[in-house]
């Protein structure tokens, strides 16, 4: 008897996108000798389990494995924690986070709502038999104390089990289930990439630790029809031009002495980032709700107090980096700035870095250089199209790291850099362990092999040169004009142009169904220049302008039938996607628009207000950049177009109340359309069916609307 292969579709979904089984979430300690990292023992296993790598013998072992921690049981996890992972995208079980102390001698976790400790050196784990559910627990830098979440209280544990007690609790008087210590907000967790909400001291005698109320937070409710029996959930979602959470910020000490740091936050409510190391005073960023002006503020622990240390203002808006600001080891404030058109790194006043290069982000700061990731800049001598590198930077000049052409990043600690390598031509990522910038060893990887490799073409499409992906179908002749399908994320945060083999496998798939496929990255999206990225503020629609800019573009070199365009996308891409059917019907023939934002006033206000601004005073540039209006369809083009609208009902990020009510409108303008309702589904849709049949479905309502053969 034989088995059926499994198809492209399915063993995309089983693999979380061949995913599982990759290396991740690296940790170098201080000496060299380990990384610490998570990885599942299989390409279909979704359970993270804990690992240590000798550096100097080269091997692996495992310091935490989940199924033997929990006895076999299922994990549990609480409302709590699958808000913080729908957040932070994370689709994965078992150990999905851990933190270290200083040393790297001492990591914690949570399973199922249980706090446990690895021992990394022994490789050996154990649970800390603490009250439950445990959220976010992260050792004292000495490893003597673990500090978690629970029931938003902010506790503290000895690392042998002993002494557990809370540090601080939410107030008696305050409005009930509203009032967290230690957890980030929605805003800040979904936008800002700030994920946590305390920070230990370097000495660990005390803690930086976030105080929310999301008492002023509008409440909405979020159903499963499909489950009757069960009661809505209720959540704090803050759309825009609405109240966010009010949060302030404490310095606590271990005997619960609380401090509170002071400073402007009726003009700068927004904490976004804070840094608490040796090298100088607690860091914090603050920004104003336009974004457009922003604080970089020392902190007295003792007092509260705060000093400016920098301030920053951008008539359009401020970008928010990983990694800084912070103290390098000198005591120098180490940041990245837009200035003179370009997007660089800078010490205090002084750039270090010019129009060469893009920077996206710090990823370590040493006593003799700083670790970015840079793209090419604007003034780069080639575009180096979906590229993005590691570089090692001081004052002596600018050191490239990565050398093949690819997406890289790395994580530094001890004189040993981990080395993340995707490239083109191979699947998933390398991983090396360079001592001295020589190979001292490499993780394994157990991702499943995809068994498809795009056939991509990295180019510039159009008068503006934007970065694309031309992908088409393997056994294609190179002759034969193809239907096109643009398939775009388009917007800002979101790249897909990536020189990266595995970021183009569903777009490869589709091409092997017929199809000509097109990503491109337009104005908005991130990774060229601060004014590529501007370009959108008061005018979303710009990004669908460049999308027909790129198509025009590539069907002056390559046998596009612009007869038959269709498009296709999620989130930001799934507007875009009925942008483009509504609004230019005489370029796009179909559209399938996944979990769309369809007005954005239905949106949070970090993300909508810094492109958007006020939707009280600034109603038209809404109302232009949205699908509907409270009239009904926002200026819909004739003919009218199919159009495919596909949503979770169970997504808390783009509710689906947008997908509903643009439904309602096409109704109600007599345009035929069709809704899949993806019952129990959130932003993410990582169950295995659903995902595989989403593809097919998709694939089969594209060959209908273009009626293809």
């Amino acid at each position: 008897m034989t088995t059926e292969p499994l198809s492209f579709p399915r063993r995309y979904a089983r693999t979380q996108r061949f995913t599982l089984g990759a290396p991740r979430a690296f940790t170098v300690s201080p000496d060299g000798s380990r990384v610490v990292f998570l990885r599942s023992s299989s390409g279909t296993d979704r359970a993270n389990q804990l690992w240590v790598l000798d550096v100097a013998e080269g091997q692996e072992r495992v310091a935490a494995d989940p199924r033997t921690l929990l006895g076999g049981a299922t994990e549990r996890l609480s409302t709590a924690e699958r808000a913080r992972r729908e957040r932070s995208r994370e689709g994965g079980a078992g150990i999905v986070g851990y933190a270290t102390d200083t040393a790297v001698e001492l990591a914690s976790f949570a399973l199922s709502g249980r706090l446990f400790t690895a021992e990394l050196r022994a490789g050996t784990a154990r649970e800390l038999r603490v009250p439950g559910p445990v959220i976010d627990p992260r050792p004292s830098p000495d490893g003597r104390l673990v500090a978690y979440v629970r029931g938003g209280a902010l506790r503290v544990v000895g690392a042998e089990g002993d002494d557990d007690r809370a540090l601080v609790e939410p107030e008696s008087d305050a409005d009930s289930g509203t009032v967290s210590y230690g957890l980030a907000e929605f805003i800040a967790a979904e936008e800002m990439g700030r994920s946590r909400g305390f920070w230990w001291s370097p000495e660990g005698d005390r803690l930086l630790v976030a105080r929310v109320d999301d008492a002023p937070v509008r409440r909405w409710w979020i159903s499963d029809p499909a489950q009757p029996e069960r009661a809505p959930q209720q959540v704090g979602y803050p759309a825009a031009g609405t109240d966010n959470a009010d949060v302030r910020l404490f310095v606590v000490s271990l005997d619960g002495v609380r401090t509170e740091v002071v400073w402007d936050r009726a003009h700068y409510p927004y904490l976004a980032h804070v840094h608490w190391s040796a090298a100088g005073a607690p860091l914090i960023l603050v920004q104003a709700r336009d974004q457009r002006s922003q604080l970089f503020l020392a902190v007295d622990p003792d007092t509260g107090a705060t000093r400016m240390v920098h301030a920053d203002e951008d008539r359009q808006w401020l970008d928010l980096f990983p990694g800084v600001p912070c103290w390098s080891p000198a005591g120098q404030l180490v940041r990245i700035a837009d200035e003179g058109g370009a997007r660089v790194l800078a010490f205090g006043e002084r750039p270090f870095t010019g129009p060469q290069l893009h920077v996206r982000a710090v990823l370590d700061v040493s006593d003799d250089d700083v670790l970015i990731a840079a793209s090419a800049g604007e003034a780069a001598t080639a575009p180096e199209t979906g590229e993005v590198h590691v570089y090692r930077v001081n004052e002596l000049g600018v050191e490239r790291l990565s050398q093949e052409p690819g997406v890289h990043a790395a994580v530094r600690g001890g004189g040993v850099t981990v080395l993340v390598s995707s490239v083109p031509d191979r699947p998933g990522a390398q991983v090396q362990v360079l001592r001295d910038g020589k190979r001292a060893a490499t993780v394994a990887s157990y991702a499943e092999s995809p068994g498809l490799s795009p056939r991509v073409t990295f180019t510039e499409g159009g008068a503006r040169k934007i970065s694309c992906a031309l992908l088409m179908p393997t056994d294609y002749d190179g002759v034969t004009p193809l239907p096109v399908l643009m398939d775009p994320y388009g917007g800002p945060h979101g790249p897909r142009v990536l020189a990266a083999h595995n970021a183009h496998l569903t777009s490869q798939w589709f091409a092997d169904q017929g199809f000509a496929v097109v990503v491109a990255d337009g104005r908005g999206t991130p990774g060229r220049s601060p004014a590529w990225e501007k370009a959108v503020r008061d005018d979303f629609t710009l990004a669908l302008d460049d999308q027909i800019d790129a198509l025009h573009g590539l069907a002056e070199r390559f046998p596009l039938d612009l007869s038959r365009v269709a498009i296709r996308g999620w989130s930001f891409g799934g507007w875009l996607a009925g942008l483009a059917v509504l609004r230019r019907p005489d370029v796009f023939h179909a559209g399938i628009a996944g979990a769309p934002v369809t007005d954005w006033r239905l949106y949070d206000t970090h993300y909508t207000e810094r492109y958007l601004g006020d939707p009280a005073t600034a109603a038209e540039a809404y109302a232009k950049s949205s699908l509907i209006t409270d009239d009904g369809l926002s200026a819909p083009a004739e003919p009218h177009r199919p159009l495919m609208i596909v949503h979770g009902l169970a997504d808390d990020n783009v509710v689906v109340a947008h997908a509903l009510r643009l439904s309602s409108a096409l109704l109600a303008a007599g345009r035929p359309h069709e809704v899949l309702p993806l019952s129990g589904v959130t932003h993410m849709t990582p169950q295995e069916q659903v995902a595989e049949n989403l593809l097919l479905l998709q694939v089969d309502f594209l060959k209908r609307a273009l009626k293809l053969a």
